[in-house]
Parts: C-alpha cells; structure tokens; sequence
C-alpha cells in the first residue's frame, strides 16, 4: 500500500531535525521509524520508546510483529498512563509513527500526549503519523476503520494537551501527518 509513496523517505517532512537535535520516536509493538531516522538524520541522540502493553494494547498483528521483528536497539518500555523517564523540554522533536492509535482510551491518550508534550522543547515538534477512521481508510480496511480514531478524535486530543496542529499532511490517500507544536499552557 505504501510502496510508491514517500512515507518512509520522509521527503514530506516540514521541520527535518537540526545537527545536534534530540529525537524520539514512539511505539506500540513494532517500531517502523527508528531505524529511518537513525539512517537519515543521525541524530545526537535517538530515544526510542515503546508504549505497548499486551493487557490494555490486545491487537493480534502486534503480537505477531513483535515476534517477527527485534525492537530498536536501547528501546525503552514505558507506559502510556505515566510519566516519561524523560526531564521537561528535552526532545527536539518527536515522531509517533503508526503507533499511538492503539491507545484507546481517549484519557490515557491525553496523558500521553501531556507527557509527550512536556519532554518536548518550546521550538520542539511532535509528528504524528497515522491512518484516520475516513472513507478511504473505509474503503481499504473495511471495517477495520474502526481501529483508527476520526480526524475529529485526534484534534480533539491536540487541543486538550496543548497541542497545535501546525501543519496537516495527507501523505497518501491513507495516511496523514499532524506537524505539532506546543501551544501556551498545558490543559
């Protein structure tokens, strides 16, 4: 499905990382961006961090791609209703990459991305990279749609962490990138 487009190339990204910047990437099982960036930008420092529990995460491709694939060398389990092991304004910029649409909960969404939204600098940025529950997503998953959260659901979450959504980027007919900064206080 992805084969002729940009997405792993990254060539649609607006804010490419800056020489000495402090990357993270985020997962949920199986962490399809670390590696890329690690490639592409060799950044001073990458951090990656995987979120998926088997209690609360229970989709069965993970499980299968857990087996299928190591994690990225030095990945960090953390969980998605807790603080990052990380200290305020520290991380450049951040990539949620096909990962945190398997957080459910619309609460335990909120605090990761409070979190998320806290190790992240003042002129930091969180790319999050997902499909959206929309009619093309429809029309390729079927009913699978109903694993992704709306666009509605994920603007939702943005504003009520603090987030602003800089730029939107539709990256292929399924997939769209929301280009995030902080936005005043945290909610």
């Amino acid at each position: 499905m992805y084969d002729f487009s940009d997405l792993y190339q990254l060539g649609w990204l607006p804010c490419a990382p800056a020489a000495g910047s402090r990357l993270m990437s985020v997962s949920a099982g199986f962490d399809e961006i670390s590696a890329v960036l690690q490639l592409k930008y060799a950044p001073e420092q990458l951090l990656a961090v995987d979120f998926y529990d088997p209690a609360r995460h229970t989709e069965v491709s993970i499980k299968r791609a857990r087996r299928a694939h190591a994690p990225f060398p030095g990945t960090r389990q953390v969980d998605a209703r807790a603080a990052l092991p990380l200290v305020d304004n520290s991380i450049d910029l951040t990539f949620a990459f096909l990962a945190a649409h398997e957080i459910r909960d619309a609460s335990e969404r909120a605090a990761f991305f409070r979190e998320v939204r806290r190790v992240t600098k003042a002129d930091g940025h969180i790319i999050v990279t997902e499909h959206l529950r929309d009619a093309a997503n429809f029309l390729a998953y079927t009913i699978g749609f109903f694993h992704f959260h709306s666009r509605c659901a994920w603007l939702s979450t943005f504003r009520n962490v603090g987030l602003q959504v800089e730029q939107e980027i539709k990256i292929t007919p399924f997939i769209t990138s929301f280009i995030l900064s902080k936005n005043g206080t945290a909610a």
